[in-house]
């Protein structure tokens, strides 16, 4: 295990308390701001502070916030000024408390996780309940999905009648009826969601500084104790290399460490798909197959490991994750979770219209998958967004009949796709060109969980 400390490499550990500005204040304008990041400058406390305010007050153009978080994406950040871009972005919306709560007259164990984004990564949807069945409690904040990577809320809004839209009172009853709540962030750290919808579409989500300011400052506002961190490797991640993956994760980490947040972080593999699903509908469907005992093994391996992460954070160790899946106690939390948010799992999942098969060209065995490039797929094929509020295609996705190193008949379905418009299989089955190869021998397949990390304060171990 890995350990970062509680002070920054770059900048100091004084407070970031963000300094509040109004309408009326000129101290500052958005070309200056936007000149000093692209020409490497650092910006002070005060002008992130006016940006972030600026922005989510509507003062600052699109245009002109697109310009400054590419030169972000393009010069980076010290480490004080992502801790200063997320306090500001945590300070721009309220901050939930619910330290009040009580479940049969003990504070309840609260815990969240998150994912830096992958392909095929339906984690959340069996772990909630795994978590759930096991004594925690985990308001969820979930986000849509962004670029190449699919978004929770995108998923389970295809279970007919889910809703994510749900008011604080609500989140608090569950928390405390049932122990989970999966929303949208609302009124939590509101500039990161004006800011999360303008990366999705200008080109700037592959940035370390931007992807730990994001996640961390809804995570921070939604007011658990204990945050798990699933930060990804791969091609399939926003960020390529195991060393900026674990800089994101160490940044992260020492960001919730700063605010009293005891977080930790797992680096798991993003190279291939996780599963044999990636896109909306099918991927909750996957999901289920998990709480009823089967589905894929990587997905299983990951939602436990994460499980007993979240567990060991909050002070339940001694549960048994894997018991809930056998026993389907996960499941029967899941059930009651889907109902309480408006969802009906007795009516059929969507599925695409319209479908396409890739075939194996030859026997042999499955190579790898590119998980990139299959994340690519499911976007073109209407599971993704082009644009700021975009409708996503609930049963447009993607099902892998074969994983790498598994035999291959000439002739079978590799690969089925599905979507509403079928004019998108064109360019979807062309960003699968060259992501697969059937070979003579199985591909090496490292370890699905890399290296764990927690905070300074943590025993290390």
């Amino acid at each position: 295990m890995r350990s970062v400390p509680t002070t920054w490499p770059v900048g100091s550990r004084k407070a970031v308390t963000p300094t509040i500005f109004d309408a009326h204040d000129h101290q500052f304008d958005a070309p200056t701001v936007i000149r000093t990041k692209r020409d490497g400058g650092v910006l002070s406390d005060a002008a992130i502070d006016w940006v972030i305010d600026a922005y989510t007050n509507g003062r600052i153009a699109d245009s002109q916030m697109s310009a400054l978080l590419m030169a972000i994406f393009l010069r980076g950040m010290t480490g004080h000024e992502i801790a200063r871009w997320t306090a500001a972005m945590v300070a721009s919306g309220e901050r939930m408390d619910f330290t009040d709560l009580r479940r049969d007259g003990k504070p309840l164990a609260l815990v969240d996780k998150h994912s830096t984004g992958g392909v095929g990564d339906k984690i959340t949807i069996p772990l909630v309940p795994v978590v759930m069945a096991c004594g925690g409690a985990v308001p969820q904040a979930a986000g849509r999905g962004l670029g190449h990577t699919g978004g929770t809320l995108d998923k389970l809004e295809a279970i007919p009648g889910f809703t994510a839209e749900i008011s604080k009172d609500q989140i608090r009853q569950q928390l405390c009826d049932m122990g989970a709540a999966i929303f949208a962030a609302g009124e939590l750290a509101p500039a990161d969601r004006k800011i999360y919808a303008l990366r999705d579409v200008t080109g700037t989500t592959e940035s370390l500084p931007l992807i730990a300011s994001s996640v961390m400052s809804k995570k921070i506002a939604e007011g658990a104790r204990a945050l798990v961190l699933d930060t990804k490797v791969g091609s399939g991640a926003f960020l390529k290399t195991e060393a900026e993956s674990r800089e994101l994760a160490e940044t992260m980490v020492a960001l919730g460490t700063e605010h009293g947040l005891i977080t930790r972080a797992l680096l798991t593999d993003m190279n291939r798909p996780l599963g044999r699903t990636v896109g909306n509908a099918v991927e909750v469907q996957e999901s289920l197959d998990v709480l009823a005992g089967g589905g894929p093994p990587d997905v299983v391996e990951l939602t436990l490991a994460l499980a007993a992460e979240m567990l060991d954070a909050a002070g339940l160790d001694g549960r048994d994750p894997a018991q809930t899946l056998r026993d389907g106690s996960a499941m029967d939390c899941f059930r009651r979770l889907v109902t309480a948010q408006g969802g009906d799992l007795s009516q059929p999942l969507p599925v695409g219209a319209h479908t396409e098969t890739i075939t194996a060209p030859r026997n042999g065995t499955m190579g790898d998958i590119d998980a990139m490039a299959v994340g690519l797929t499911v976007w073109r094929l209407g599971a993704g967004r082009a644009a700021p509020g975009e409708r996503v295609q609930a049963g447009a996705g993607l099902r892998i009949h074969r994983r790498p190193g598994e035999p291959v008949a000439a002739g079978e379905v590799l690969f089925t796709l599905y979507t509403d418009t079928p004019e998108r299989f064109t360019g979807a089955i062309a960003e699968m060109d060259g992501a697969w190869s059937v070979g003579d021998t199985a591909p090496d397949i490292g370890p699905l969980i890399i290296d764990r990390i927690a905070g300074g304060r943590e025993e290390q171990s």
